[in-house]
């Protein structure tokens, strides 16, 4: 004997889960559903990666080296004579310097490196197969074949070139973009804004106002090779632009801390004008590091040469006043206290004197807060408070020995400043003439072989794994988007509803619709059942599963009469009604399928009978029951159809003879399905709900929302009936979420 109460509870039973398995499970399945999205991104990213690679034109780097001293050089074999030069700038200061304008503002002018002018290429494709021309023993035949067609004839197709020796642009044009066309041999043109502003000769100085510009725009190109109508964009740019686009791309640095070895290096595109221009920057920058130098000493020389001839004459003014006063005073006598005395005056008032010529030699260069000026004014002030304190001794001398004293003072004094001055523009005259500099050039830039941009093989990884993970993300924002519920078990936890069955969506069934409408399958009578066509089809094997649990559920029913429908339309439920009656049927049961939908009602199509004198029929007590029945011998089933389809269906199925009729087919028949219209668009599903022990709820994967589900549960509730369980159908059979549940499914096949 079966115990119902634990026949409910088998039915309803959920085995316990691990949530980060089920967690794991979920990820995984989402991952292998959208394999195929997953490969499609990574392979377009991947294939983009590979075309970058590959068409990304290539990008060179040359480098310099320099080299900064501690002092200043002169001619070999000549030594430093004295202390002018306190040593070279900081490395730091040096590195500003090559990046100054002063600097790079020469090498631009130098090499016109504010000139821009290339070919028009094609977009995307068009500089790749022109290099592919270029290579190409035909080339000129290549050339002309793309050249002849019109709307092409204004691209480069390779072997285009071209050398601008001079050009000079109004102000108003600078950093735009004009276009120099090629005209028949030796000819072009200048285009600006769709307008014709200047034509010219090849090799000649072409000057002229540009009236719609305000300026005078003078070009000369000594080499033009090209097809007539090919384009070059031409540009200027201003010096600042100019020296902006080339910081960019240059880098200098000290290569190890506290070595004075400076790197010079710069990307381009062409890789031996990258090495011209850093060439030029580092012989710029010698040159005027030498002139620099050169300049310092000429100034410094120049101060010497005025303050000698005063020099000389204060010496000789000095000797005079002295020899004049011992020639009416007669010789004096000094002590030895009285000679350390004058010769500690004379070394202090050197000292100061030569520390007064320093500043205002400084003072040519710097203002007067500058900390070297201050600490040379410090030292005068202390050097002049010694020569006080002197003064003070010799004041209590005789008159004739204090005469005497500062008379040779003054001469020893103006005598030793005029040959220290004398000695130090001597040097200054040597080290002029052999002064170069304190920065030298170790390595010339060189022509480098390979590119350093782009790296193919790195750029083709990370497309890959950009595409990769693109593929991932794309997977599960789709995922998020999509509201629809796809997981059962979700179902039975959010809507405290049992899933009866679970039913794998059928290619067959695919199959089978394409034929419904055709008149061959109607006059062969061909089967259009799944279950009859199909019978080994997973989607049956799962409605046989179903079969066996209606069966106990069904036990303490108060009849035999269940009710399929489903939220809204196109959800399988005509698809479920018709294949489980003909499943129950196979069982040995009489099975009776009723076509309730009054509205859409199509499973007659499926059996091959007429929707007239049907339901609809009986109910207006039009025709009897027997009349209206068809019997259906390939499915063992018998089948009533919707009839005419009225225009108030729900009035209809509340007429009193739809239960009468419904309860004296209970006792003809061991079960009736009746397939209704969804619960969601109309209420007649409520209403047949009231006449039946059993309602189903047919929901497709992944296209309900819960609220739709809810909604759906709560238009039953409110008619008094409880759901009794979930068919969930249409499940991918590749969906890999769900492949779990399908392991111990099979089929018995007879074998030869």
């Amino acid at each position: 004997m079966i115990d119902l109460n634990n026949t409910k509870k088998l039915a309803e039973f959920q085995p316990a889960r691990d949530d980060a398995e089920i967690d794991l499970v979920e990820f995984l399945a989402i991952l292998i559903d959208g394999k195929w999205i997953i490969l499609w991104v990574t392979s377009l990213i991947f294939l983009l990666g590979v075309a970058k690679a590959f068409l990304d034109e290539p990008i060179y780097k040359a480098d310099a080296i320099l080299q900064v001293d501690d002092k200043p050089k002169i001619l070999v074999g000549m030594k430093q004579l004295d202390d002018t030069y306190q040593g070279s700038l900081p490395v730091l200061a040096e590195v500003e310097l090559i990046k100054s304008r002063k600097v790079l503002g020469e090498a631009i002018r130098n090499l016109n490196l504010d000139i821009e002018v290339r070919p028009k290429y094609f977009p995307i494709i068009g500089k790749t197969i022109a290099s592919q021309f270029q290579k190409d023993s035909n080339e000129s035949q290549s050339k002309s074949s793309l050249s002849d067609v019109s709307i092409l004839a204004q691209y480069a197709w390779g072997g285009e070139s071209i050398e601008i020796d001079t050009l000079s642009m109004p102000r108003s044009l600078r950093d735009k973009e004009l276009f120099l066309q090629a005209g028949k041999p030796g000819y072009f043109q200048i285009i600006y804004d769709e307008q014709i502003i200047l034509d010219g000769v090849v090799g000649e100085l072409i000057s002229k106002p540009i009236q719609e510009v305000e300026g005078v725009f003078a070009i000369r190109i000594m080499r033009l090779e090209a097809n007539p109508g090919t384009h070059f964009t031409l540009k200027q740019f201003s010096e600042n632009k100019a020296i902006n686009l080339l910081k960019e791309n240059l880098s200098v640095a000290e290569k190890n801390k506290l070595t004075g070895i400076l790197e010079l290096t710069l990307e381009s595109k062409n890789p031996e004008m990258a090495v011209r221009v850093l060439n030029e920057i580092a012989n710029i920058y010698v040159q005027q590091n030498v002139e620099h130098k050169y300049a310092e000493a000429h100034q410094t020389l120049e101060f010497l040469e005025e303050q000698l001839p005063i020099l000389q004459k204060q010496k000789d003014e000095a000797i005079n006043a002295l020899n004049a006063y011992k020639n009416r005073k007669g010789s004096v006598d000094f002590t030895t206290e009285t000679s350390n005395v004058l010769s500690d005056l004379v070394n202090l008032q050197t000292q100061t004197t030569l520390l007064e010529h320093r500043r205002d030699e400084l003072r040519q260069t710097f203002t007067q807060s500058h900390p070297n000026i201050i600490a040379i004014d410090k030292q005068i002030s202390r050097l002049k408070a010694q020569i006080q304190s002197r003064d003070n001794m010799i004041k209590g001398l005789p008159e004739t020995q204090q005469v005497i004293l500062g008379l040779s003072g003054d001469v020893q004094i103006s005598s030793n400043l005029y040959n220290t001055l004398f000695d130090k523009a001597q040097a200054l005259r040597v080290t002029k003439a052999g002064t170069v500099g304190d920065v030298r050039v170790i390595d010339y830039a060189i022509v480098p072989n390979t590119p350093i941009k782009p790296k193919k093989e790195l750029i083709i990884v990370i497309a890959l794994v950009i595409g990769f993970i693109l593929g991932i993300a794309i997977v599960f924002i789709r995922k998020m988007l999509h509201r629809g519920m796809e997981d059962p078990d979700l179902i039975e936890k959010q809507l405290n509803v049992p899933v009866y069955a679970t039913i794998i969506y059928s290619k067959n069934q695919e199959i089978l619709n394409k034929k419904i409408d055709k008149p061959s399958a109607r006059q062969n009578n061909e089967s259009l059942l799944l279950a009859k066509s199909y019978g080994e089809d997973s989607a049956i094997e799962s409605l046989r599963s179903f079969r066996t649990t209606l069966h106990f559920s069904l036990l303490d029913a108060k009849n035999n009469i269940i009710l399929i429908s489903g939220p809204g339309p196109n959800v399988g439920k005509s698809f479920v009604s018709a294949n489980l009656a003909a499943v129950v049927a196979d069982s040995g049961k009489k099975v009776l399928l009723i076509d309730a939908d009054l509205r859409k009602g199509a499973i007659h199509k499926l059996l091959h009978v007429k929707r007239e004198r049907g339901l609809s029929e009986i109910i207006l007590n039009s025709i009897s029951i027997k009349e209206a029945t068809h019997s259906i011998p390939g499915a063992s089933i018998d089948f009533i159809a919707t009839g005419t389809l009225p225009p108030n269906p729900s009035e209809l199925l509340l007429h009193e003879r739809f239960g009468v009729l419904l309860e004296a087919l209970t006792l003809q028949y061991d079960l009736i399905i009746v397939d209704s219209p969804p619960i969601l668009a109309a209420t007649d599903a409520a209403i047949i709900s009231r006449f039946a022990s059993a309602t189903f709820m047919v929901i497709k994967a992944g296209l309900h929302t819960r609220r739709e589900l809810d909604q759906s549960i709560k238009r039953f509730s409110q008619s008094g009936t409880n759901i009794k369980g979930i068919v969930f159908n249409g499940i991918l059979e590749t969906s890999s979420r769900y492949g779990y549940k399908y392991v111990y499914q099979y089929s018995y096949k007879n074998t030869k």
